[in-house]
């Protein structure tokens, strides 16, 4: 809400914005705008497969290197583990240099880093897994950051939580793919040459499909449209100013002064940290309850993250539609915690079939939370710069994520499958209850409530009331 003492101060920003678009704001949505989102999507897509693409084949990967199961999480852990070191700078980049160097920040440096471990094919060079997986996770960095960003600046206002959606999308088609993948090419067998000529192959086919999208976006990748999208956008191009270190170093002070922000980051944190940890885990889960279950295992993980995709798409379709933002959060935070319950019995039983049900039910809602809970944020923290608001969104969930997959791992050795889990539905209710707390301030829908106008960049709010500062 708007407070009564700024109404008239609002009033007047209004109708000055409002003379500013007639007398020459114009607006396109352009086609090409999928293009640079499929773009996106691909890269992320060969990323984010190599978060689970060593994990999914657990054991295979410690008959050939001699290393422990633990040693093997790593691979997984280490994307978490970077983050909180590199968030700021990341998001640094972003906001100063724009979604082009971006873009190509996160192509070269997966390029790279897949390309290192094409260089790891011998028993003894497990450390140069764990260099190129340090280099590609690091790339994720500026990856991760993007989805709002080019929603908000490619597409129309009621495209954008779609748009976002389907960003996130290639995210997890990675994911989907990384559970699958390596146990097709890399078969288990006790001749280690073997094992080495399948890892050697899985690594050169991820290099080559980085080739081509790396030099797509070289030739094209723009900072933004020549046309905004929206009036929003268009009036924030007008009061655009040139970018200023402690400018942005203030808009992250404000982020964390922000307490409907910092609660959700928590209750986000929990969700996503969870899904992580089992997400590393689950291979190790299946073939602890079923013998020569190394296929099956691939194809849970796979129908887990399909099942969160279409969980995402159709929800981010709900979220344009009804803009319930915290109801939608509320209501998948808590079937996400019943997910896991559902996860825990169906292995417990050790039947496949209520298994890959619980998978695909863990799927849909704790994959599918993630980008519904990017856009509250954005919400709870318009007019803030979006990768800005996503890059320490994150933060926690990776320092979360490294927290619980270790932990799941020793409770795993120590409690059993089922105790283990059981440790991650409850943190899930935890969580859900400090969503309840996030309050109900939708920014940004206040923004395109005001006749699509938009809001200063200088516009700065306390709890929920917005102040305008023309």
């Amino acid at each position: 809400m708007v407070t009564m003492e700024n109404k008239g101060a609002v009033k007047e920003a209004v109708n000055l914005l409002k003379e500013k678009r007639d007398l020459g704001l114009k607006t396109k949505a352009y086609l090409r705008r999928w293009m640079i989102l499929f773009v996106f999507s691909y890269y992320a897509s060969v990323n984010s497969i190599q978060w689970i693409e060593y994990s999914s084949i657990t054991h295979i990967v410690v008959k050939y290197y001699n290393v422990s199961t633990l040693a093997v999480n790593w691979t997984s852990i280490v994307y978490c583990a970077v983050y909180p070191f590199l968030v700021i700078p990341a998001s640094y980049v972003i906001d100063k240099k724009g979604l082009r160097m971006a873009g190509l920040i996160g192509c070269i440096g997966t390029l790279i880093g897949t390309g290192i471990k094409v260089l790891s094919i011998r028993n003894d060079l497990f450390w140069v897994v764990l260099l190129g997986q340090t280099i590609v996770s690091a790339s994720q960095l500026v990856i991760i950051c993007l989805p709002p960003k080019i929603a908000s600046v490619w597409f129309k206002p009621n495209e954008v939580s779609t748009a976002c959606s389907l960003g996130v999308f290639g995210t997890q088609m990675g994911c989907a793919i990384g559970y699958v993948l390596p146990p097709m090419v890399v078969r288990d067998s006790d001749n280690i040459d073997e094992i080495g000529y399948g890892l050697k192959v899985l690594c050169w086919i991820l290099t080559a499909s980085m080739i081509p999208v790396t030099l797509a976006v070289l030739c094209y990748f723009p900072d933004e449209p020549p046309l905004p999208p929206s009036n929003a956008q268009a009036s924030l191009r007008e009061v655009k100013k040139e970018f200023e270190s402690s400018e942005f170093f203030k808009s992250v002070k404000k982020l964390f002064l922000n307490r409907g922000f910092v609660t959700h980051m928590i209750a986000y944190s929990i969700n996503v940290g969870v899904f992580s940890a089992v997400g590393t885990l689950l291979n190790q889960f299946i073939l602890q309850h079923f013998e020569n279950a190394n296929e099956d295992a691939g194809i849970m993980g796979f129908v887990m993250v399909i099942a969160g995709m279409i969980g995402s798409v159709l929800f981010g379709i709900i979220l344009d539609k009804t803009h319930k933002y915290k109801e939608i959060n509320l209501l998948i935070y808590l079937l996400s915690a019943l997910s896991i319950l559902s996860l825990m019995f169906s292995l417990e039983y050790r039947s496949k079939v209520m298994t890959y049900i619980g998978c695909i039910i863990v799927g849909t809602f704790t994959n599918a939370y993630m980008p519904v809970g990017f856009e509250l944020a954005m919400e709870l923290t318009y007019p803030s710069e979006e990768s800005t608001t996503t890059g320490i969104l994150m933060a926690g969930t990776q320092i979360l994520g490294v927290v619980f997959t270790v932990a799941l791992g020793y409770f795993n050795m120590w409690m059993g499958c089922f105790w283990a889990l059981a440790t991650q539905s409850a943190f899930l209710f935890l969580g859900t209850v400090v969503t309840a707390l996030v309050p109900n301030t939708l920014l940004r829908q206040e923004a395109y409530k005001l006749n699509n106008v938009g809001f200063d960049r200088k516009a700065s709010y306390h709890g929920s009331r917005l102040v305008f500062i023309e």
